[in-house]
């Protein structure tokens, strides 16, 4: 049978029925529920999924339901009376069938009337999942230990606690022909820029897809538009003080439903490179571990092409550096031990996802010892090169972002690999190439490099030291009052 997503709701509810059941699947999937009671002299059925719902939910609206037959004067309108029993935080009615078909495989309760062409939308869905537990990548020692789950209600739920106030809109929109992935867009009114939202609104809604089998990354890839740019146009996160933070600076929040990650943009690359922890200690504090932070970035893109470079080109090299290089030549070329050492650490890296728990540390053992060790004994690697190799690895360890220390790696080889084939030119050339590449980027039309392209000296000040709180607010506070003068 056809279906139009326009279908009305007919006053025929054998009609309906037809329709709904061939579309949920009613008789075909075991968890796709129908029950038909009569209220009122009227047949009235109820559509749900059991496994989304809350059932005891379900057994107080039909007992209030039944209810009514027992009253001695009803009442004459019956769809007004039966609205009335519908004793539920959220209830809607439609007059469109595809409302009830959607609704229903959301984990909502679909109500048709005979004799009506308006049906109830009742929320009791109950979705199953964990609780808020503390991110494993996002850990702070103070602070908060709520995380964000794969519920998408628990999700808006624990930033709207942390935003008390009625100006932040979550904006609800479908993606996917058969999927009907829930997504929330998540701002505060009169401060996110109201261009930017509904640009965001304008590329999700026209993506056409099926499903969101990857959720949020699938979602970001559709919206952003890359292709092979390793570097991330939003930032990750599934902390909600973190999303709190970011709202009030004017970012755009994007929720997906059965992921617990939470995209965030526009963003730039300066904003992949702050962390919670640094807000929850003093602004002392808080600047030292974020200069400590971005040189162990820096440091971690940098010293291995630095020190190729000395060792395939020594006449470069300062008299007060002559100590380094290796002492001791390998049995392969330089090069080969380079990228071999740094492909070993993604090797590494990935076995240490995949491995559980209870045996990461025999993982280390084996890295460390059996491999690390016996390479240099039989004189594969030289030692200086697993040193560098290493400084390397945690440099990247400390980056807030996951995305973003990958595509850091990613320019490490390109420029170890320019540095190999070009010397000092190819060193200088493929830095000079990513910067120009940085600085043509843009997250939703915001500078991927700002403050530094554009150049804005307070900005990037701020960037790199942690301001007090009060200072912050001060600030913004004269900013508001130029406005206010100036209008």
């Amino acid at each position: 049978m056809g279906y139009d997503p326009y279908t009305p709701v007919e006053k025929n509810i054998d009609e309906n029925q037809a329709i709904l059941e061939e579309r949920l699947g009613i008789g075909k999937s075991f968890d796709v529920g129908k029950r038909e009671i009569v209220v009122m002299g009227r047949r009235l059925q109820l559509y749900y999924v059991t496994g989304l719902i809350n059932s005891d939910l379900i057994v107080d609206l039909m007992t209030q339901l039944l209810l009514l037959n027992s009253l001695p004067e009803p009442g004459h309108d019956v769809l007004q009376t039966i609205h009335n029993r519908l004793v539920h935080q959220q209830v809607n009615s439609t007059e469109k069938l595809e409302d009830i078909y959607t609704a229903v495989l959301s984990g909502l309760i679909g109500i048709i009337i005979d004799e009506e062409t308006e049906a109830f939308i009742v929320d009791v869905r109950s979705y199953p999942g964990r609780g808020p537990s503390e991110p494993d990548t996002e850990k702070t020692v103070r602070g908060s230990r709520d995380g964000y789950t794969e519920n998408i209600i628990v999700n808006t739920a624990l930033t709207r606690r942390r935003i008390r106030t009625g100006k932040l809109r979550n904006e609800i929109l479908k993606v996917g022909d058969q999927s009907k992935t829930d997504i929330a867009i998540m701002y505060i009114e009169d401060i996110a820029d109201p261009v930017i939202v509904d640009e965001i609104k304008r590329r999700i809604s026209q993506i056409k897809v099926d499903g969101l089998t990857m959720t949020d990354k699938e979602l970001e890839e559709f919206i952003t538009g890359q292709v092979y740019n390793p570097y991330p146009l939003v930032r990750y996160t599934e902390r909600p003080d973190v999303v709190a933070a970011h709202l009030y600076q004017g970012m755009i929040a994007i929720v997906v439903d059965t992921s617990p990650s939470v995209i965030l943009g526009p963003v730039t690359l300066f904003d992949h490179l702050t962390s919670v922890e640094e807000y929850r200690q003093t602004p002392a504090v808080g600047t030292f571990l974020r200069i400590i932070r971005l040189g162990g970035i820096i440091v971690s893109i940098f010293l291995m092409p630095t020190w190729l470079l000395f060792v395939l080109h020594p006449e470069y090299l300062p008299d007060f550096l002559n100590f380094i290089g290796p002492q001791e030549q390998g049995n392969i070329p330089i090069i080969l031990q380079v990228l071999a050492g740094e492909i070993g650490i993604e090797f590494l890296r990935m076995a240490s996802i995949h491995t559980p728990t209870s045996i990461s540390s025999a993982l280390g053992i084996v890295s460390a010892i059996l491999i690390g060790q016996v390479a240099v004994d039989v004189g594969l690697f030289g030692p200086e090169i697993l040193f560098y190799v290493a400084v390397g690895a945690l440099g990247a360890f400390v980056t807030p972002s996951y995305e973003l220390g990958l595509a850091n790696k990613m320019l490490k080889l390109f420029i170890i690999i320019g540095t190999a084939l070009l010397g000092i030119w190819g060193y200088v050339g493929t830095i000079i190439l990513s910067l120009i590449f940085l600085a043509t980027m843009k997250s939703f039309g915001k500078p991927y490099l700002y403050p530094l392209v554009p150049f804005d000296f307070k900005a990037l000040i701020r960037t790199v030291i942690r301001f007090p709180i009060t200072y912050r607010y001060n600030h913004q506070q004269k900013q508001n009052q130029k406005k206010s003068s100036a209008k």
